[in-house]
Formats: structure tokens, C-alpha cells, sequence
């Protein structure tokens, strides 16, 4: 992956991170402080989040959007309003209930607090019937 948001920096200390070393660690290992780490890290975590947001509008360009999961909701309800949503439209999602919890908690992780949604997700769906959430 030659040309990325992440600067060569960025990824290193990134993968760093992964391997389980702290900042201070990191910092140590680098010859530089744990604030610049720090920072070098919240820039990367910025770049992330943001390619993952342009993805997730990219994979609803092509999808309806089937129903909105509001903030509150326990997310063991998610699969029976996303499930109600699709009868309507007169469409079988190919998820089970637990591969739907387990997508939702994958790609909206800061969306979602212990068992409960904490921002509305909406849930769209393409016409090869697979969902994507934004």
C-alpha cells in the first residue's frame, strides 16, 4: 500500500500500536516524546475514520434506504425492526439476527455504547440485497 492517507510515520507507529507497545514504548523505540506519539496517533485515528465514513457513502450510493435504527434502541431489537422493514418492501435479508448485531457492531462501532444504539444508524440496502449502515 504505497499511497494511502497515512503518512509512513503514521503507519508505523500504528502498527506499533497493534503489536501491544505503548506510547511511551513507541516514543522510546522512535527517539522522539510521547506527546508527538500522541498526536501522530489521533492524526491517524482522524485519517481512518475518515476513509471509512467516504467508503460507507459509497456502498449506500447504490441502496434504498431501508429503515433508520434510532438512538436508544437495544441493538438485540435491530434485527427484528430490519427484518419488519424488508417484509414491507416484500425482501428476505440473508443475515440472521446475530450476523446482523455483529455487522452493525462492526461498522458503527462509535455509534453503539454496551447493548444500546447511541446515534441513529441508517440501514440501506442494494439491490443485490446485502445492507450497508451510515
Amino acid at each position: 500500500m504505497k499511497d494511502t492517507l497515512l503518512t509512513n510515520r503514521q503507519k508505523e507507529v500504528i502498527r506499533y500500536r497493534k503489536q501491544g507497545m505503548t506510547q511511551q514504548q513507541i516514543a522510546d523505540h522512535l527517539g522522539t516524546s510521547k506527546a508527538n506519539i500522541c498526536t501522530i496517533v489521533k492524526s491517524a485515528t482522524r485519517n481512518i475514520q475518515r476513509a471509512k465514513e467516504t467508503l460507507e457513502y459509497l456502498y449506500t450510493l447504490d441502496s434504498a434506504n431501508l429503515c433508520v435504527l434510532a438512538a436508544g434502541t437495544d441493538l438485540l431489537e435491530t434485527p427484528h425492526l430490519i427484518y419488519q422493514a424488508a417484509a414491507t418492501l416484500d425482501i428476505k435479508i440473508r443475515y440472521d439476527s446475530i450476523s446482523l448485531i455483529n455487522r452493525l457492531s462492526t461498522y458503527m462501532p462509535e455509534k453503539i455504547k454496551g447493548r444500546h444504539i447511541k446515534e441513529d444508524i441508517h440501514v440501506y440496502l442494494n439491490t443485490d440485497g446485502d445492507l450497508s449502515f451510515g
